[in-house]
């Protein structure tokens, strides 16, 4: 069984609307879906045709100054707390891309950058959305020369996210009883082990061993971490688009997994 627990459409920094999504998840027999948008669940009460679908989000947080992303999922409790937090955190996503923008002009490169906020309205941006600016405008080749001459993490262009701490993430998520898991933990490396050490018991009960671009080493590494401090192990592609596709929508999991995940996100 498929099941995709982390993509993105243009309801964030994807470059596919959302029913370009589901049918790709349609297409791909994807049986459980929840579309992760960043700091958004605009897009995700939808219905995907033989799929069980969650509402959730990608929330942006910020751990000592550092970015952390942490994957939400409505469970029985509703979703009211996180939903209370997500318009601020829109609005931070916002004014960081206003500070990048001012440190790529230092850099030479001119954005229009209100341009890209009205063509967004609502939605959530991100690197990305500065990223398809520039190749639109002639300063990088493709998104991946932008993020690798500009928009690194913790580059010169890059600005940490100081919204909702990851504390304060996991204080709403068990209000409500929503499911938390560590989203794309090899970004973090040995960072990442330690929030999932330190928080495991304060709400951050998974974390993603099944990415999309995982070799079998990288995703033992998480399985056998996951297993040490029983969390649960979701999986999802990170889908943005087929702009930069590093995979397909929908992941497998091994049964015994796949059975110990769906029965966490219906707790």
């Amino acid at each position: 069984m498929r099941i995709e627990l982390h993509c993105h459409s243009t309801c964030s920094d994807g470059t596919e609307a959302v029913a370009q999504v589901v049918a790709r998840a349609v297409e791909r027999g994807v049986a459980v879906f929840a579309l992760t948008d960043h700091d958004s669940c605009d897009g995700s009460d939808v219905a995907v045709a033989g799929a069980r679908v969650i509402r959730a989000t990608e929330l942006t947080c910020d751990d000592h100054g550092r970015t952390i992303h942490v994957l939400a999922y409505e469970r029985s409790g509703g979703f009211q707390p996180i939903l209370d937090r997500l318009g601020a955190q829109r609005e931070a996503r916002a004014n960081r891309l206003r500070v990048m923008g001012a440190k790529l002009a230092q850099r030479g490169v001119k954005l229009d950058l209100e341009s890209l906020f009205d063509e967004a309205k609502r939605r959530s941006v991100g690197r990305p959305d500065l990223a398809r600016a520039m190749v639109a405008s002639g300063v990088s080749s493709s998104m991946k020369d932008a993020f690798n001459r500009h928009l690194y993490d913790r580059g010169p262009v890059d600005v940490a996210h100081k919204g909702l701490s990851l504390a304060d993430a996991l204080a709403a998520a068990r209000a409500c009883g929503a499911a938390m898991s560590l989203a794309h933990p090899h970004l973090y490396d040995v960072y990442g082990e330690q929030l999932l050490r330190q928080h495991h018991t304060a709400g951050l009960g998974g974390v993603e061993a099944f990415y999309g671009v995982y070799d079998p080493r990288e995703r033992a590494r998480w399985v056998t971490l996951a297993d040490e401090l029983g969390l649960v192990c979701t999986g999802g592609s990170d889908w943005h688009g087929p702009d930069h596709a590093h995979c397909q929508i929908g992941v497998e999991l091994p049964p015994d997994r796949e059975a110990r995940v769906l029965e966490w996100l219906a707790a």
